[in-house]
């Protein structure tokens, strides 16, 4: 009898077929989905680090009822015990009659209304958290909102938690984005004043992009995780302009542009420095100034490279768990020097530009899907990396030195590339020593 495996394609293999021609084992759309342990941690638009459920309560002072059954809910406890939102979070646990009935959708309101009843001071707003059961029941929810506002006389907002819609438009990721800056007001905009759109999180305070921007005579940045107030939150509706700096922020960017008129201009978090340069310059152009970023390029490469040289031949195995793109980030690790041996990762066309570089410098690289059915089979016994990168990653292979680059303060630009480097190269001497 054979021996099942997991389903693998190589950096080559997988260039050569092209963006058009993805094979269906790698795309979690066509398949089953297997929530391994690797996985599972993010797999649920509502599990750890920013996912829905703590997400949408980046609107300063607010308060989230979560409504649906109670396994829906399951490590929302372990996030409000770890993460100091146990006064934030309340709970509607649906039943069978519930779901059956829709009566829940009655109560809402009065639940709403109960929270206030036991909180000390009013919140600033109360975002109701929608599970797939009210997804399979076409809950109208902006509808419950607005009878709960008229209720208890506070902004109250739907987030869904729909891991249905995952491979829609508008998945829950992208949603809650939008949620969190659907408050904001009409302001006079400030010509020398700009927000950063994405992350739920600050980006590292070394970061040079807040230095560039003073450059090219932006002020006052703005973002929603430096937010600590209402009056904070709303100085957002202020900038002259929004740069987004993640994917799935592009549909709340459209948001602002429609409703508060400020228009945006997007970058991608990169680690290689030649195309963190060219971004950099585009951005200058697209301002009318000039960016000199020779010596914060000149630093990162001399670490890379260092970094690269005391490391040459390094075996990594690197997942989609962490803050970047899995296949960016092994593509930089490969041109420093390291052996990319492994990549789990969700493929889409638009990592096809990583890939084909990649394939040209590491050819062998196997590529799997995390989210597969064959990742069963995966074999955690054998060809153990000598790194990892990634959380997912570190699952596959325990006994490997771990940097799990998941923190939430968000690396960004020269800074986050020098910060990546050290962190591997730390991981790697306290190995050795």
């Amino acid at each position: 009898m054979t021996k099942q495996q997991a389903y693998s394609i190589s950096a080559a293999d997988l260039a050569a077929r092209g963006r058009d021609q993805i094979p269906a084992e790698l795309l979690s759309s066509t398949q089953l989905i297997y929530n391994s342990p690797a996985a599972l941690a993010f797999n649920s638009p509502g599990a750890r680090g920013f996912g829905v459920k703590r997400a949408g309560l980046s609107i300063p002072g607010s308060v989230m009822l979560l409504i649906g059954p109670g396994c829906c809910g399951r490590n929302t406890t372990i996030l409000s015990a770890e993460g100091g939102y146990g006064d934030r979070f309340f709970f509607y646990v649906l039943d069978e009659t519930d779901i059956v009935t829709g009566r829940h959708l009655y109560k809402i309101p009065r639940a709403v209304e109960e929270i206030l009843d036991v909180l000390p001071q009013a919140p600033s707003a109360v975002v109701l958290c929608l599970t797939c059961v009210d997804a399979l029941l076409g809950t109208d929810m902006e509808r419950v909102c607005r009878k709960a506002e008229a209720r208890v006389h506070l902004p109250v907002v739907p987030c869904y938690m729909y891991a249905l819609t995952r491979e829609g438009r508008r998945p829950p990721m992208v949603a809650v984005r939008q949620m969190v800056y659907s408050l904001l007001k009409p302001q006079p905009r400030h010509r020398r004043e700009a927000n950063l759109l994405g992350f739920f999180s600050p980006l590292q305070d070394d970061c040079e992009l807040y230095g560039y921007l003073q450059q090219l005579g932006i002020q006052t940045v703005r973002e929603i995780g430096r937010c600590r107030t209402m009056e904070d939150y709303h100085q957002l509706s202020r900038a002259n302009f929004n740069l987004v700096l993640h994917p799935e922020a592009r549909l709340a960017a459209q948001d602002f542009e429609k409703n508060l008129h400020i228009p945006s201009i997007e970058l991608t978090r990169i680690y290689e420095t030649d195309r963190l340069s060219r971004q950099y310059q585009a951005l200058a152009q697209a301002l009318g100034g000039t960016i000199d970023d020779r010596a914060e390029r000149e630093a990162t490469e001399d670490l890379v490279r260092r970094v690269g040289q005391r490391w040459h031949g390094t075996t990594v195995a690197v997942g989609e768990m962490l803050n970047g793109n899995a296949f960016e980030l092994a593509l930089t690790l490969a041109r420093a020097g390291l052996t990319v041996k492994e990549i789990y990762g969700n493929v889409t066309p638009q990592d096809f530009v990583w890939i084909k570089a990649l394939a040209a410098l590491a050819p062998e690289t196997k590529i799997y899907c995390n989210l597969g059915p064959s990742m069963l089979y995966y074999d955690r016994s054998t060809g153990a990396a000598d790194l990892t990168l990634g959380a997912d990653a570190a699952w596959y292979h325990p006994h490997s030195v771990h940097v799990t680059w998941d923190e939430d303060v968000q690396p960004f630009g020269y800074a986050g590339t020098r910060a990546l480097f050290s962190a591997l190269d730390r991981a790697l001497s306290g190995r050795s020593s």
